[in-house]
């Protein structure tokens, strides 16, 4: 028995490690998670995801629809800290470039249980406003 390790350096997501209960990946800035260019936000609907800050800056933006009108909030993440998103939150991270996080998911969380909202300019421009 050896210990591994796993990286990725490439831009955007990438899972590096599953065992059938959860999954790993490592997730990299790239343009579209720009706070200028961001323009949607996605949420998982049977499973929670957990994100760790480990280089640069993140602020989580997310939107509670709950009521039929987008309720808007951020949180400028801490380095170390563990973050979760719980199921159903519409969410997405905004990074400055050389940003570098950990998340944890479960394996079976994909497109097939997962939604994208199209932010309108006037979301995407509040939600703008909310990012320091």
């Amino acid at each position: 028995m050896k210990i591994e390790s796993f990286g990725y350096t490439g831009e955007g997501m990438s899972r590096v490690y599953e065992n059938g209960q959860w999954t790993v990946g490592i997730k990299n800035y790239k343009p579209a998670n720009d706070k200028s260019l961001f323009n949607e936000l996605e949420r998982h609907n049977e499973t929670d995801e957990l994100f760790v800050l480990t280089a640069g800056a993140c602020t989580l933006v997310y939107a509670d629809g709950a009521d039929g009108e987008m309720k808007f909030g951020a949180v400028s993440m801490e380095r170390g800290k563990v973050y979760n998103i719980p199921q159903g939150l519409w969410h997405n991270t905004i990074m400055v470039p050389g940003t570098r996080m950990v998340l944890i998911e479960d394996p079976g969380t994909g497109m097939s249980n997962s939604e994208i909202y199209h932010l309108e300019d006037g979301e995407a421009e509040e939600l703008r406003r909310l990012i320091l």
